[in-house]
């Protein structure tokens, strides 16, 4: 199985699948990660990771422990969307953090400014170092700090505003790899909307907000790098175009805004089901 396929079938299929389409589908998800046994392998992985307590840990569980934010840390150095992934999950933070904090969530902004550093960031060193990334931690702590001061949401905006600039940059500097540039941005979508969608999955158990807030995150970031390259992904696979475009569609709808609303307002088996297109169409 190539790293791709592998990455997907280990982050989202198996997840999706464990959503229900396994049963919809008698048991079989088809391809080599089922007759391997991995999809079945990071099904249980990722549900044993669904009751997060605090940030990263379900994604981690998902990944088989691969960084604590759940990124592919020994395949960034090589993959580009391994590396794009992790580039991704600390956009969706900053970006979560920002809205977060606009909306009054000062508190709740500060950690997820931060959360980046331990889950992301240091795990990456190494693969920045090799790759001429400048460090980009001290960026995440200002933020951190900023919000936790309570400075004014101008301010604030400034510093997410930095971190962008600085994960922009890293992006450049990705490695190179066999898979169109559209399939690099297409793996990377479908890594965001299963993230938001298994943080979704958590919520009507569970009435913290940061798994709300995770999710959020996610949902934004898929859309706008959908945003950016959904005419080349359409371009290459139509079908997969599709099935993103209708995911984003539910997403939208389950998180509204920053803040967490009152009553969730889509259906988790529904978005389960729509990633789960996703993930297929990717690696197909």
């Amino acid at each position: 199985m190539n790293s791709t396929l592998k990455l997907w079938t280990q982050l989202g299929l198996g997840t999706a699948l464990a959503g229900g389409l396994l049963a919809a589908c008698g048991g079989e998800a088809g391809g080599e990660g089922a007759a391997s046994g991995e999809a079945g392998a990071a099904t249980t992985a990722a549900t044993a990771g669904e009751g997060e307590g605090g940030a990263g840990e379900g994604e981690a569980a998902a990944m088989g422990g691969e960084g604590e934010g759940g990124v592919a840390v020994a395949d960034a150095a090589s993959d580009p969307v391994a590396y794009g992934i992790a580039l991704a999950v600390a956009e969706a933070h900053v970006t979560a953090a920002r809205d977060a904090y606009a909306a009054g969530k000062k508190e709740a902004a500060g950690e997820m400014f931060a959360h980046p550093v331990s889950e992301v960031l240091l795990d990456m060193d190494p693969v920045f170092a090799k790759l001429g990334v400048a460090d980009m931690k001290p960026l995440f702590t200002a933020a951190s700090d900023a919000a936790l001061a309570g400075k004014p949401v101008a301010e604030v905006s400034k510093a997410h505003d930095a971190i962008i600039a600085a994960l922009r940059g890293a992006a450049g500097k990705a490695p190179k790899g066999e898979a169109s540039a559209a399939k690099v941005s297409a793996g990377v979508i479908a890594d965001m909307i299963e993230r938001s969608s298994a943080m979704y999955r958590q919520l009507p158990a569970n009435d913290s907000y940061e798994p709300y807030l995770d999710g959020y995150g996610f949902a934004r970031v898929a859309a706008g790098a959908f945003a950016a390259s959904g005419g080349a992904i359409k371009a290459e696979n139509p079908a997969l175009h599709a099935s993103i475009t209708a995911a984003l569609a539910l997403l939208s709808k389950a998180y509204p805004g920053a803040a967490r609303p009152a009553r969730l307002p889509a259906d988790p088996g529904a978005l389960s089901g729509a990633s789960a297109k996703v993930m297929l169409a990717a690696g197909g």
